[in-house]
């Protein structure tokens, strides 16, 4: 079937697709009719890559010398350079102190207290602890570890073992030491060099009880003292009964002046084998010794009953003679016609019978 492409597009309506049609042809025949020269770059309007490709360039090779050539090497007189010094800053540039951020206060540095300045190593080494904060209250401020007391002669009395204690209680026993029990150890011709420290700080009840009140080695108050050792090796137990009566009842009255509490044998079976020693305050300033010096044992065993003679009748008999010498008596009254003991106004008394002799 032949038509004209007018009457092809006057029976579809397709005047949009000539006018497009007309577009493209028109760009073809341009980019064909251009010479060879306008043709080197791409036309603007190559929309669909009809146009002949660009040349690429030439890639030369680089060239790199065979042998890379080095600095000289420095000469040995020349002289090395000196560091530069760091200019400083300027003080204007430095921040003021105000404007960096304020760290945590430390804390204000503890002063001693007199009783601390006052025991010095002139008469005892006691260096200082720190407070101790426990369960219960226990626990205290001031606190020191007493090692050894000075004596005036320079000599040091070890504490074993150490004692903790307050900065008062070590120097109550200071003092104690120094003047108390120093010259009665010179009084028997010797000097001390050991105190037998049976307890001192230890967070607990009174006497180990269970819910007890606090007792004053709970606060750091408080001494168990057991014996002293003198230098020539003699032991000095303060209840050893061995010891002589008139020594121990010295160190009685001399802890007794001093410290408000003093516990020891007959206070309570607590203290039996030490003496308790505290400063525990009280009202009215009321103190407490309770300490029964007790005498010396016996050196020697109390005489025994002496032995039943080998001639003497066995118990039985002898028992028996003596039931039957009770009935003679008995019947040479009833035969006189009176009896023993009668009471007056001829009431009967009450008989009584006879029994055997205990021995």
């Amino acid at each position: 079937m032949n038509f004209s492409l007018p009457d092809f597009c006057r029976k579809w309506s397709c005047r949009g697709y000539m006018s497009a049609g007309a577009a493209m042809v028109t760009v073809v025949l341009g980019l064909s009719l251009a010479p060879a020269g306008a043709r080197k770059y791409a036309a603007p309007l190559d929309l669909f890559g009809f146009g002949p490709p660009r040349p690429r360039g030439t890639v030369h090779p680089a060239k790199i010398p065979a042998k890379i050539p080095l600095p000289r090497p420095r000469p040995e007189d020349v002289p090395k350079e000196v560091a530069k010094p760091v200019p400083e800053r300027p003080a204007a540039e430095e921040k003021p102190a105000a404007d960096k951020p304020a760290g945590p206060a430390a804390p204000p540095e503890k002063q001693a207290s007199a009783c601390r300045l006052a025991l010095t190593e002139e008469i005892a080494i006691a260096p200082s602890i720190p407070d101790i904060r426990g369960p219960g209250a226990c626990g205290g401020e001031d606190l020191v570890r007493l090692e050894a007391i000075v004596l005036p002669d320079k000599r040091k009395v070890q504490v074993k073992p150490a004692a903790i204690l307050r900065c008062g209680m070590a120097s109550a026993i200071a003092d104690w030491v120094r003047s108390d029990m120093a010259p009665l150890a010179a009084s028997l011709g010797s000097t001390i060099s050991d105190l037998d420290n049976f307890d001192s700080f230890e967070c607990r009840g009174r006497n180990r009880i269970v819910g007890a009140m606090l007792s004053e080695h709970g606060r750091a108050n408080a001494l168990d003292v057991r014996a002293f050792k003198l230098a020539n090796g003699q032991s000095i137990g303060l209840t050893d009964r061995t010891v002589p009566r008139e020594l121990r009842e010295r160190v009685l009255h001399s802890v007794c002046a001093r410290f408000s509490t003093v516990l020891g044998p007959g206070s309570d079976w607590y203290h039996e084998d030490h003496i308790h020693l505290d400063l525990m305050q009280r009202r009215n300033d009321y103190r407490i010794c309770q300490w029964n010096v007790w005498d010396p044992l016996p050196q020697v065993a109390p005489l025994l009953p002496a032995e039943r003679p080998e001639e003497a009748p066995p118990r039985e008999v002898a028992a028996k003679s003596g039931e039957d010498k009770e009935g003679v008596e008995q019947g040479d009254a009833a035969k006189s016609g009176s009896q023993p003991d009668e009471p007056a106004g001829g009431a009967e008394a009450p008989r009584k019978q006879a029994t055997k002799k205990r021995r």
